[in-house]
């Protein structure tokens, strides 16, 4: 019985469909701790994919532990770099992040081919996939309860909605952001670890908008964790029901990349459904 309910082809689509909710869960949060704060980031797809490069290296070389450790790092630089960018040169948020996702792109292209050793196994030793889904599905929960019961969630929803009176009340933005964007880098830096350790390999451009995908999931949340959480669910859903309908025989043939552009049509009509329905925090891109 145990085995049948494996070989249970809706059981086997909805596993496939909690793996691929992983990085989105994950990349949300991180986006949901850096905009809560007041800090515009459209630069979650950089921070997963460099991590996602970060732990397959490290964890070719030194073994799963140094590969989670070394993704977390390298998103958590980008972060920070983001924050110093935005909050301390006080250049545009939008093309900081714009930077982050450039940088992320052809640095992670380039370090892999540099120092990946093609002699070695194909694919870099990781830890279970099951850590992470543990991790993604309990992140929001935590993060609803941190928001609404905490003296720190209160501050960063202080300075979120208006930095001006935050620092009346004697609430440093400056500070609260930094702690926000490091808790963004360790969220996405989980997320592109999640992402190598479906696939055992980095391969280029492998987040293939995943990060801009949990982005919108945030927005399609109303900058809400649990919502956020559905709204990331929800997009896997399609995604994997992508899977499930390119290539089959019963149906059309219709070319691979239309199949693929069926994530990326659903995120473009719900957010055109609610657009002017969701309301960001109103310091959103204030110094």
């Amino acid at each position: 019985m145990h085995n049948d309910l494996f070989s249970n082809p809706i059981f086997n689509f909805l596993a496939v469909t909690i793996v691929l909710a992983l990085p989105l869960l994950l990349g949300a949060m991180g986006g949901l701790t850096s905009e809560r704060s007041g800090v515009i980031n459209i630069g979650l797809e950089g921070m997963m994919l460099i991590a996602a490069c970060a732990c397959s290296l490290a964890g070719q070389k030194h073994g799963p532990i140094a590969g989670l450790a070394a993704g977390i790092f390298a998103a958590i630089i980008l972060a920070l770099l983001h924050w110093l960018m935005t909050q301390v040169y006080r250049i545009d948020h939008v093309i900081s992040g714009m930077a982050i996702n450039a940088f992320g792109a052809g640095g992670s292209n380039f370090l892999f081919n540099r120092f990946y050793d093609t002699t070695q196994s194909a694919s870099s030793p990781m830890l279970p996939i099951w850590i992470y889904k543990w991790i993604a599905f309990l992140v929001p929960i935590g993060m609803w309860i941190y928001l609404k019961k905490t003296r720190g969630g209160l501050h960063l929803m202080a300075v979120g909605n208006d930095p001006d009176k935050a620092r009346l009340v004697g609430i440093q933005p400056l500070k609260v952001r930094f702690v926000a964007l490091l808790a963004t880098g360790i969220f996405t830096g989980l997320g592109g670890v999640a992402l190598v350790t479906d696939t055992g390999i980095f391969t280029d451009d492998m987040t293939a908008g995943k990060g801009y995908i949990a982005l919108a999931a945030l927005i399609l949340g109303g900058w809400r964790p649990i919502p956020a959480m559905l709204a990331c669910i929800g997009f896997a859903f399609f995604s994997a029901l992508r899977l499930q309908l390119e290539g089959n025989q019963h149906l059309p043939q219709i070319p691979s990349e239309a199949w693929s552009s069926i994530p990326y049509l659903v995120t473009i009509i719900a957010l055109a459904g609610l657009l002017g329905k969701t309301k960001a925090p109103a310091g959103l891109g204030k110094p």
